[in-house]
């Protein structure tokens, strides 16, 4: 398939609020629909939510084999920022526009086109039903006795309960050496980490799901616990760790001798990236697709996540609604577990931190 027309859109209740995207791909004469993509996106701004709407549709396209892409959008901000006639700014649309981009690159033409909302009305229709489910709470229970977030938190409803298992010891660990996409085996001492985990999750019952990093050191911790569970594992490739580029096997001191004044920059800016790696903001990004996808598929649920630090930490992050310095002062022990609910009104809280009192 060459050509495709991708019409996408995202809104706000609230901005921030109840947020949701929608978007569509159609046929080059814009008359056949060959994709629909929608999604409820928790709390955010309207300008978020377009571009989640813009992701959607271009990996959507690629995902069918588009070579070309039209894309047409109502928000004059995503069509000008893409186009590269406007800047991008705002600390939350960078790592969204990265991503865009990213997806873009992918295909030889991408032209973006801005249209009056009556004329983007099928993405505007998806976005919409997605706002609604954003802001309609699903009920358990009558409303009286809807459960609520701990504290002054006033989230309602049944909130997909993420407990999230770091991994267990691995040789890289051992020796504190940046461990990102590579791919380690558990020690034995990791091997037993990953057991008591697993006896520990078995005794607390109660699980729908066992979601893991595709990396064997993560999987092989969530096959423990999924085997003492009686559940299949589920890998989402979303929740691999960070990618650190050449630093990957080095130790801090390494690395920070290799590159010193990078790895001085990285350690205090969370758009900085590893020289051919990734920065935190790409994670967050990722990672926010990560939450929306789980929260989308196992609603009201509890869900054994199983990750590496970064992913843990950022799921965290999104669950105290705090700024970046978390990643850098929140420690996570090998084979810890955390726990963060995320409400269906997009509330939020934590239950849980480093908790390694089965170990």
């Amino acid at each position: 398939m060459s050509r495709v027309v991708v019409e996408a859109d995202g809104g706000s209740r609230g901005n921030p609020g109840p947020a949701g995207y929608g978007a569509v791909v159609f046929d080059s004469d814009h008359r056949a629909v060959l994709a629909e993509r929608n999604a409820s996106i928790g709390r955010a701004t309207n300008n978020v939510a377009e571009y989640r709407g813009l992701i959607a549709g271009l990996a959507a396209a690629a995902e069918i084999g588009a070579d070309e892409v039209d894309v047409r959008m109502d928000s004059k901000l995503v069509v000008e920022q893409m186009s590269g006639r406007w800047k991008v700014k705002h600390p939350d649309m960078i790592p969204l526009a990265t991503q865009a981009r990213a997806l873009a690159s992918k295909f030889s033409r991408v032209n973006y086109t801005w249209v009056p909302r009556a004329e983007n009305g099928y993405a505007d229709r998806l976005a919409n039903e997605a706002m609604d489910a954003a802001a309609t709470p699903k009920m358990e229970t009558p409303a009286t006795e809807a459960p609520k977030a701990p504290g002054w938190n006033a989230a309602t409803g049944t909130p997909t309960r993420m407990l999230l298992l770091r991994h267990g010891q691995t040789p890289l660990s051992v020796e504190r050496r940046y461990s990102g996409r590579g791919n380690p085996e558990l020690t034995e001492l990791g091997r037993g980490q990953a057991a008591a985990a697993a006896q520990m999750l078995a005794k607390r019952g109660g699980l729908a799901a066992v979601v893991s990093s595709p990396l064997d050191r993560a999987r092989d911790t969530a096959a423990a616990a999924a085997g003492a569970l009686n559940l299949p594992v589920t890998v989402h490739d979303g929740l691999i760790e960070t990618d650190f580029g050449d630093w990957e096997g080095l130790t801090f001191q390494e690395a920070a001798g290799r590159d010193v004044d990078l790895h001085k920059r990285w350690l205090g800016d969370t758009s900085v990236r590893p020289p051919g790696g990734e920065s935190f903001d790409d994670v967050r990004t990722r990672i926010a697709g990560v939450r929306d996808d789980l929260t989308a598929e196992y609603p009201g649920s509890n869900v054994l996540v199983v990750s590496h630090v970064t992913p843990i930490k950022t799921l965290l992050q999104f669950a105290l609604d705090s700024g970046p310095s978390l990643l850098y002062r929140l420690h996570l022990d090998l084979a810890s577990l955390s726990i963060a609910e995320f409400y269906p009104d997009g509330g939020s809280s934590v239950r849980l931190v480093n908790d390694t009192s089965y170990l």
